[in-house]
C-alpha cells in the first residue's frame, strides 16, 4: 500500500479526460505526514459550460433515455465488473487522500460495484412502468427521467457515495454531471474509467472538478434538472436556495449531531464498543458519528470507566497500515476545528478526556475527546469530528427530551438488554434511523429508507428511493367520456 501514486486529477467532459486546469492556489496534503499530494485544481469555465450542454444535448435529443432499459441494464453491470477488482486501488487512494484506514476503506469501497448492481435491479424490478386497471384500459404510471443531475459529493467517503448518486442518475435516464470535493477527487475518476471502458455514451456521466463555485456554476444553471447533494449544512443551505427558485427536486443529507441513549440496563461492556465505534469510525467524520452520549446516572460514571479503557487500547496509526485502527483527520483545517471545539467545551466549564495514544509521526492525528460537565442546551451543533458530549438522565422521557434537543436528525443509536423498552424510545427519536444495541456503518437493511429529519438536510435516500427520486412521474391513460 506504501507505494499508492495518484495520478494527476482529470476532469472527464463529452466522453473525453483532461487535465484540470485552474489552479486553486491550494495543495492537498497526505494526512499522514504532511506531505503534499497534488496542487487543488478546478475545472475552466468554458469545460463547466461544455459539460452543462454536452449533457442537456443527451437529455434533449433523449439519447440515453431512450436506450432500451435491458441495454441500460447491462451498462450498469458492465460498469460493475469493471470497478470491481479495482476496490482495492480505490481504497488505497482514499486512504491516501483521505485519511480514512485501509480497513474501514477497503470495506465501505465495495459500494462503489455493488451501488451500480443495485440500480440495475432497480431497472430490472420494473421500477420505471406500472399500470392502474382503468375504466377503458390500463392507465400507465411512468418514472421518466428528470434530466442533466449534479451529483456532489463529500471528502469522507468520495468514491461510495459518488458511485451510489450516478448509478442511480444514469440508471433512471439521467445525464449525470460528478463534482467531488476539492479535497478528496482522486477516487471518483474510476468512475469515468470504468464509462470509458465500457463505452458508455459521451455526456451520459461527465465529471468537473473543484470547491463551491464550481458546484454552485453547476447547481445554478438552468439546464441542471435536480440535484443530489452529500455534504455540510452551509452548503446544503446554498443548494437549496439555488434549487428553489426553479423548484428543482434536491436531495440532501447533511450530516448530524447523534445521539446515543444509554439506559441502566444495558450491557456495558457492549455499550463502549458502540461508542468506541461511533467515535473512531472513518475517524469520526462520518454523518452518523456520535455527537451526544446520552446516559443514566445510575451508570454514568461506570460506563465512562470502561470506555475510556477501551479508547486507550485503541491504536491510532498511519491509515495505510492494516494494524491502524483510527487514522488522522483528514487536513490541518479540520483538525483545527476540532481543536476550536474543544476550547469552547472548555470555555463552558466542559472536562475534556482524552485518553488514546498518539503516533510518532506528523500528521493530523487527533485522539478521540469525551466531554463533560457542559450543560445539554449547549452541544447542540455538529462537530463532524471525534469529539462527544456526556449527560445523563434520569427517566426515559427525559432522555428523549435530550435526544430530541439538537436541531439535527439522521442517526440515533439506543443501549438496553430491554429490546422492548429501547425500541419504544427508538420510536419517538426525531430522527431518520436508530440503530438499537449496536452501531455500524451500514444502514439496517438494504432496502431501507435513508431519511433526514430536520437540519440534516431533505428527502430521503436508499435503494429504491434514490432512483426514483430522478425521475418525475407521469400518467397516462385513455379517458372516459
Amino acid at each position: 500500500m506504501s507505494s499508492t501514486t495518484i495520478s494527476p486529477l482529470q476532469d472527464y467532459i463529452a466522453g473525453e479526460f483532461t487535465v484540470s486546469a485552474v489552479d486553486l492556489g491550494r495543495w492537498n496534503h497526505n494526512p499522514n505526514n504532511g506531505e503534499t499530494i497534488q496542487p487543488q485544481l478546478a475545472t475552466a469555465d468554458n469545460n463547466i459550460e461544455r459539460a452543462l450542454q454536452t449533457a442537456w444535448d443527451v437529455h434533449q435529443s433523449r439519447s440515453w433515455a431512450n436506450v432500451s432499459v435491458a441495454d441500460r441494464i447491462a451498462y450498469l453491470h458492465k460498469m460493475a465488473d469493471w470497478l470491481e477488482p479495482k476496490v482495492q486501488e480505490i481504497a488505497a487512494v482514499e486512504s491516501l487522500s483521505t485519511g480514512i484506514i485501509i480497513n474501514t476503506s477497503s470495506f465501505v469501497n465495495f459500494i462503489t460495484h455493488i451501488a451500480f448492481r443495485a440500480a440495475a435491479q432497480m431497472l430490472e424490478a420494473g421500477m420505471t412502468h406500472s399500470t392502474l386497471e382503468g375504466e377503458l384500459g390500463d392507465v400507465e404510471v411512468l418514472h421518466k427521467p428528470l434530466g442533466p443531475a449534479a451529483c456532489i459529493t463529500p471528502w469522507n467517503s468520495p468514491a461510495a457515495l459518488a458511485a451510489h448518486k450516478v448509478a442511480n442518475a444514469i440508471a433512471a435516464g439521467c445525464p449525470a454531471i460528478l463534482k467531488a470535493s476539492e479535497f478528496a477527487p482522486y477516487s471518483s475518476v474510476y468512475l469515468a474509467q470504468a464509462a470509458e471502458a465500457v463505452g458508455l455514451p459521451a455526456g451520459v456521466l461527465q465529471i468537473v472538478s473543484g470547491g463551491a463555485d464550481v458546484g454552485a456554476a453547476v447547481v445554478n444553471d438552468k439546464r441542471i434538472r435536480c440535484v443530489s447533494f452529500t455534504g455540510g449544512l452551509h452548503g446544503g443551505r446554498a443548494v437549496a436556495q439555488a434549487c428553489a427558485h426553479e423548484f428543482k427536486p434536491m436531495q440532501l443529507e447533511l450530516g448530524g449531531n447523534n445521539a446515543m441513549v444509554v439506559l441502566e440496563d444495558a450491557n456495558l461492556e457492549q455499550t463502549a464498543e458502540g461508542i468506541v465505534a461511533g467515535m473512531t469510525t472513518l475517524n469520526g467524520q462520518w454523518c452518523r458519528a456520535l455527537g451526544r452520549l446520552l446516559v443514566h446516572e445510575s451508570v454514568q460514571n461506570e460506563l465512562l470507566e470502561i470506555t475510556q479503557d477501551r479508547l486507550a487500547a485503541v491504536k491510532i496509526g498511519d491509515s495505510m497500515s492494516a494494524e491502524s485502527q483510527m487514522g488522522p483527520l483528514v487536513h490541518a483545517g479540520h483538525k483545527a476545528h476540532m481543536l476550536e471545539a474543544i476550547l469552547h467545551y472548555q470555555d463552558l466549564g466542559g472536562t475534556v478526556h482524552q485518553v488514546t495514544p498518539l503516533p510518532d509521526l506528523n500528521g493530523e492525528f487527533f485522539a478521540p475527546a469525551l466531554i463533560t460537565g457542559v450543560a445539554p442546551e449547549k452541544t447542540l451543533e455538529e462537530t463532524f469530528g471525534p469529539v462527544a458530549t456526556v449527560h445523563s438522565f434520569k427517566t426515559d422521557a427525559e432522555a428523549v427530551h435530550l435526544a430530541n434537543q439538537a436541531p439535527y436528525g439522521l442517526g440515533g443509536y439506543v443501549y438496553s438488554q430491554d429490546e422492548d423498552r429501547a425500541m419504544q424510545i427508538g420510536r419517538q427519536m426525531d430522527t431518520g434511523d436508530v440503530k438499537v444495541n449496536g452501531v455500524g456503518l451500514i444502514g439496517l437493511h438494504p432496502m431501507a429508507p435513508r431519511p433526514a429529519w430536520k437540519l440534516s438536510g431533505y428527502g430521503v435516500e436508499g435503494t429504491a428511493e434514490t432512483f426514483l427520486f430522478f425521475t418525475g412521474t407521469s400518467v397516462v391513460g385513455i379517458a372516459g367520456r
